[in-house]
């Protein structure tokens, strides 16, 4: 199964769609791979998400206003979406289990920075770039669902893509559920007690990674997906649909606590005893998106997740206006809840769509072997590029709340703008892949059960 040819651990003979393979060799090895996957990407997603719970530590001495924190939050956003990309050429330049490593190890230089300048009186400039490093944390993210994706043959897709990316949401939860320890034992002016609990954690998930995982050699052609992937019409509408779910779990992550804080008067401590529960449930739903998805298929799980997350938004302006912190609470924990459905069906949309269309190529005489070798590199690398532009959506997120709040001193005018663009997403999800057409994919159209 393995050749010394380029080092240790590169597999040479990888094909999971064959029964016989995933049954003797490929399950064992690909949920080997999954699980440290999961380790690393979810230590990524604490240090990506670092500054949300760090904003939670600058009381007034700090001298940062509401915008200025919110600006904080999305700085690392911005970065990851940059960054996703060449993380996913890195799995095919690099093989999944080495790129792992250093993605990881690199997590190393925006926690220590982190530990430097956190103190009162750094400018604003210094905790925007130190925040700005920590936006690799994001790009394991694009990286490990690439990888993961080429271990699994389509049938397990959805629930492998969902435990990867689940597991590493978790990191959201789990820092600032730390946080929130930091908080009640040791008080708002220990935030290098956060950043000392992952220094050792990020050196055993590089550690992990080096001992357990493989590199995929058949991946080193996906490189080239890229260029062939952004000729899809479909690249575009379930990149567009990713903002709407992963960019709102990101961005809502990010912004939650500090809207407690700016539109209910919630103290550090009182915001962070209630906004880790949004990430944890988000990211514990994900999984069940992609099993919903595998069952009943991503296109109409991903239809009614985005009538869903509409509904939540309309609650969410009523609690607003009502001031009635129960309501906006629980609304907001509902909707992190969706918004971790709808990332779990929407990554199942994309090897699905690709599936769909290697099929067809192959009903009409086209060698089956290339097909399902060009689907699984045209997925791998759409995942990668819906990820990058995924990530957009929290920034948007967190720039509409510094502008709503700066405005009004109230987020309802930023939720009304989720509100339509929820909306937006339910109709071309709708149109795209559950209306039955005669142009078009029309294969997809009326295989909404299975895309």
């Amino acid at each position: 199964m393995t050749t010394a040819t380029r080092g240790r651990r590169w597999i040479e003979h990888w094909t999971p769609e064959d029964d016989t393979f995933w049954a003797t060799t490929g399950k064992k090895v690909a949920r080997r791979n999954l699980w440290f996957s999961i380790f690393s990407e979810h230590i990524g997603f604490s240090i990506w998400s670092l500054w949300s719970v760090m904003v939670l530590f600058m009381g007034p001495k700090y001298g940062f206003s509401a915008g200025d924190k919110f600006l904080l939050t999305s700085t690392p956003t911005l970065v990851s979406a940059i960054a996703r990309l060449p993380y996913t050429f890195a799995v095919a330049k690099f093989g999944g289990r080495n790129w792992t490593v250093v993605s990881a190890l690199l997590l190393l230089i925006p926690s220590i920075a982190a530990a430097i300048v956190i103190e009162p009186g750094t400018p604003l400039w210094v905790f925007l770039l130190v925040a700005a490093l920590g936006g690799v944390g994001g790009g394991n993210f694009a990286s490990s669902m690439a990888n993961i994706n080429a271990f699994f043959p389509e049938k397990a897709k959805g629930m492998a893509l969902g435990l990867n990316a689940g597991g590493g949401n978790l990191g959201v939860a789990v820092i600032q559920l730390i946080g929130l320890l930091v908080i009640a034992t040791a008080g708002n002016n220990a935030p290098r007690i956060v950043l000392f609990v992952y220094l050792p954690l990020i050196v055993i998930a590089a550690l992990c990674a080096y001992l357990f995982m493989d590199n995929i050699a058949s991946m080193r052609n996906d490189g080239k997906g890229m260029r062939e992937v952004v000729k899809e019409s479909h690249t575009w509408v379930m990149s567009f649909l990713y903002i709407g779910t992963f960019g709102s779990f990101i961005g809502y992550s990010f912004a939650f606590g500090l809207v407690l804080q700016n539109q209910f008067g919630r103290t550090p401590l009182q915001a962070a005893a209630v906004t880790f529960l949004g990430p944890l449930l988000g990211s514990l739903s994900r999984p069940v998106g992609g099993w919903l998805s595998d069952r009943i298929g991503g296109g109409r799980i991903t239809f009614w997740n985005f009538v869903g997350m509409a509904a939540l938004t309309v609650l969410l302006i009523i609690a607003s206006n009502a001031k009635s912190l129960a309501l906006f609470t629980a609304a907001f924990i509902v909707l992190f809840v969706l918004t971790g459905i709808g990332n779990g069906s929407t990554y199942k949309m994309i090897p699905a769509i690709f599936r769909a269309k290697a099929k067809a190529a192959i009903a009409a005489g086209a060698d089956e072997t290339a097909e399902l070798l060009n689907a699984r590199k045209l997925s791998g690398a759409l995942i990668g590029l819906a990820g990058a532009i995924g990530a957009l959506g929290g920034l948007f997120i967190n720039l509409a709340f510094r502008q709503s709040f700066m405005n009004t001193g109230s987020g309802v005018p930023a939720f009304v703008g989720f509100l339509v663009f929820y909306g937006i997403c339910f109709v071309v999800t709708w149109a795209v892949y559950l209306r039955r057409s005669e142009v078009g994919d029309n294969q997809l159209a009326l295989a909404g059960s299975r895309v």
